[in-house]
């Protein structure tokens, strides 16, 4: 199954499991996002990832070159819970 084909079935299985106010709220989010022209901005395969510096969980702040120098850097954008 390809990737494509994995996120299609999440999609509808969210869609089966998300009552139908809240899910089209979301979608609503989605196309206001796409509208205003973020998505067209946003990074793409293969760009590269500005460094940053962000606080992490004790406090202290961690920078992604340093991150970077130790391996792979993974970076997950949570949007809060649903």
């Amino acid at each position: 199954m390809s990737l494509q084909e994995r996120l299609d079935r999440i999609r509808e299985g969210a869609k089966a499991r998300i009552p139908a106010p809240m899910y089209e709220m979301m979608t609503k989010a989605v196309a206001d996002l796409t509208a205003s022209g973020q998505a067209a901005r946003a990074l793409k395969v293969g760009d590269r990832m500005p460094s940053f510096e962000l606080p992490a969980a004790a406090g202290r702040r961690v920078a992604s070159d340093a991150l970077l120098a130790r391996g792979p850097l993974v970076v997950s954008f949570y949007r809060g819970r649903w």
